[in-house]
Order: C-alpha cells, then structure tokens, then sequence
C-alpha cells in the first residue's frame, strides 16, 4: 500500500511540475508584448504574491484600483507566473511581474512607489516590506470577524486600512500597544460602490437565496465550513421549493483539504443541475465565476458561514442567516455582529425556507440589521467608501512627501 501511494504522489508531483513549466512557458512568449509602467509612474503598488487560487483576494479590489488609477499611478505587483496570465486577462491596472526578489528590486529602482497595499497575509510579503521609503499598508481582502482580522501582523504594516467602528474596536482588544489613532484609517467598504454584473436570471416572483459558504479551514481554529453540515440540506429543502431560487457561491477552496467536503460540494452542483433540468424556469445558479457584486446586492436573503462574506452582505444592508459551525474548535468572536446574528444550526437546516422567509420581512430583524450595517462600515452611501479611500491614500501620499522633505533636509 505504500508503494501505491508513494507511485501516486510521484505522479501527481509530476503532473505539476508539467503544469508549471506549462505555464511559465506561456507567460514567457506573453510578457514581451505585455505594456508595462513608465518608469517613475507607479506612486500605488499593489503586492500580490499568491497563486491563482487566490486570485479572489486581488479581483475584489479590480473597481477601486480602477478608480485609484483615474488620480493616482497604480500597477499590480504579481510573483506567481498563473496569477500574472489571469491579471494580464483581467486587471484594469498595469501589472508587474516580480518572481524572483531581483525582479522586485529592479521594480523599487525604477518606480520608487510611495505607497504599496497589501490584501492579505502571505508569508512573502515581507520580501517587499524589506524597503523602508515607502509606506506599507494593509488593506485586507474583507472585513470579518474571524481571528486572522485581529492577528499581530498587523503590526508589521505602517498602516492598515480598515472598515469602521467594530473593526477598531476589534484590534483594541486583541492587539498590546498598538496605536489605532496613527496607524489606522478607517475607509469603509469602498468595493461595495463597484459590484458588477447582471443576475443570470430573470426578474420574477422568486426569492432568491445566495448560500455562500466558506472552504473547510486548514485547522479547527478556523473550521467554518458548512457545505459538508448544513449546505446540502439546504440545497435539497431551496431546490425543492417553486416560490424560491437558489445560487450557490462556494469559495474556491472548499475541498482542497477535506475529501468529504469536496463530495458534499460536488453534490450540491450535481443537485442544481437536475433541478433546472426537471424545470428550466427556475434558473437556480452555480457561480464559480470571478466577478462578486450581482449576487450580494441582487439576492433576496443570503446564507453565509463565518466569514467575509457576512461583511460584504451587511455592506449592502440586506437581509442574512449566518451558519453556526459544528465544530467545537471553531473560534467565535461573539463580541460584534455575531453577537447579534441570525443563526442556523445545522439541525435547523432542514426548516431554512421559514428562516429564510423571516429574514426577509421580521421587522425587528430588519432593525438590528441596520444597526450593524452602520458600525461596521459607518455612510454605506453609493460613492462615499470610495471618497474615504481616496481620501486616505491622498493623506498618505502627503505624509510621505512630508517625510521626504525632512529627510532631505538634514
């Protein structure tokens, strides 16, 4: 048996090996004709170290970088050679491609950006943040209330730029001797001003349910998963139904590390396609898409796991159940919204539909949401997220030239 799996894992090490050169070769006949940034042009640099199965931590900033850009130079910083093909697709910035720490060294001589943003925790960070004239700033890839908001890294960035209230509040508690007034800027929401796309289905008499779980965690800390507990219950009792649709958003790691969990996902996709087959009016949706907006601002109520998906839905002030993960491990800061949140155990499951349908219309409920809507992300008006941040890297760009000049004058 073990030589069985050692031929397996020798093969798949291979298969990837092939995959990678793969890649790397079609990055390379790409890159010659790829534009790149006038030297001296780039003030915002974006660092993204990850692989493409990150990509959804980079893409849910594509809108206010856009914007960014229209005032500000603005490039992408990419280290991966399958994240640098999908941005040189998809990004609406200049990209910069960086592999080896030579590549980032080059980019700092030729552009000597004064701000770069960092979106998430990646180890390799701190290849870039090794450069002291510049500020380093961590803007995440969500607001949550999950422990990776409150870790000790933050206190390795400059700054951080975060929502509201809840998230200040948050870093006071759990962070010593870290000063919120000067190293903090809260910014609200800004990409809530730019979801995109148009619901692939017709505007009709159906409720629509956005279930939008998490992946399965790589420790019980973090095992906030629910695809496996509550998700295919769920599915069968909202497929079932005729007065309701379903759209299913899983994240993009949901069974990279739980077999079970990717057989009870693969379950839910297999049940949505014979639901639309035995009706084609119903037009209940898998999304495994890159574009995030229609399904969080067009659903009637969403299902979500502990997540950055429960903040993304209160940025658009909609109704929402908040799964209670199984696992005893789980952490569960209950201290914010969550103190608050509508829950569904996974032994209620099986009665969603009245959940849902009391979410969408108890008036009580609909009051405590609006509550929460406003300390975690404060004005949620169209356009005023997006003010906030450009009035924070605005503020940020001035102190470096302030800085620079003193420098400069000793």
């Amino acid at each position: 048996m073990a030589i069985v799996n050692d031929a397996r894992t020798a093969i798949r090490l291979v298969l990837r090996l092939v995959r990678s050169r793969q890649v790397r070769g079609r990055l390379a006949r790409r890159l010659p004709s790829a534009p790149t940034p006038a030297p001296g042009s780039v003030e915002i640099a974006v660092y993204f170290a990850d692989g493409p199965v990150n990509m959804y931590q980079i893409r849910q900033w594509y809108g206010p970088l856009a914007e960014l850009s229209r005032h500000r130079g603005v490039a992408i910083v990419s280290r991966n050679p399958g994240t640098m093909l999908a941005l040189l697709d998809e990004s609406p910035v200049p990209v910069v491609y960086a592999r080896q720490v030579v590549d980032l060294e080059r980019f700092v001589a030729e552009q000597s950006p004064k701000t770069v943003l960092y979106v998430n925790q990646n180890a390799r960070n701190f290849q870039m943040m090794r450069y002291g004239r510049m500020w380093h700033v961590f803007v995440n890839h969500g607001e949550s209330d999950k422990m990776y908001m409150t870790t000790n890294q933050f206190k390795a960035y400059d700054y951080a730029l975060i929502a509201g209230d809840a998230a200040r509040d948050r870093l006071a508690d759990a962070l010593w001797d870290y000063d919120l007034d000067a190293r903090t800027i809260a910014i609200g929401r800004p990409q809530a001003d730019h979801f995109v796309g148009e619901p692939p289905y017709p505007a009709d008499e159906r409720t629509v349910v956005l279930y939008a779980p998490t992946w399965e965690g790589d420790r019980g800390a973090a095992a906030y998963g629910s695809i496996a507990s509550h998700g295919t219950t769920i599915a069968e009792r909202v497929l079932a139904s005729p007065q309701h649709r379903f759209v299913y958003r899983p994240h993009p790691r949901s069974g990279v590390v739980d077999p079970g969990y990717k057989a009870a996902h693969e379950r839910i996709v297999a049940a949505i396609a014979a639901a639309n087959a035995a009706d084609p009016s119903a037009h209940h949706v898998y999304d495994d898409g890159p574009t995030l907006g229609w399904q969080l601002a067009g659903a009637d109520v969403a299902i979500t796991d502990i997540s950055a998906m429960i903040y993304d839905r209160l940025a658009v002030g909609r109704p929402l159940l908040v799964t209670r993960p199984v696992s005893a491990d789980a952490e569960v800061d209950e201290r914010g919204y969550l103190s608050d949140a509508d829950w569904l155990r996974a032994e209620d499951a099986g009665d969603v539909l009245a959940r849902v349908d009391r979410a969408a219309n108890d008036a009580e409920q609909l009051a405590r949401l609006r509550h929460w809507v406003e300390r975690y992300f404060g004005d949620t008006t169209p356009g005023a997220a997006t003010s906030r941040f450009h009035a924070a890297v605005d503020r940020l760009v001035a102190r470096w030239h302030e800085v620079a000049a003193e420098r400069s004058g000793r």
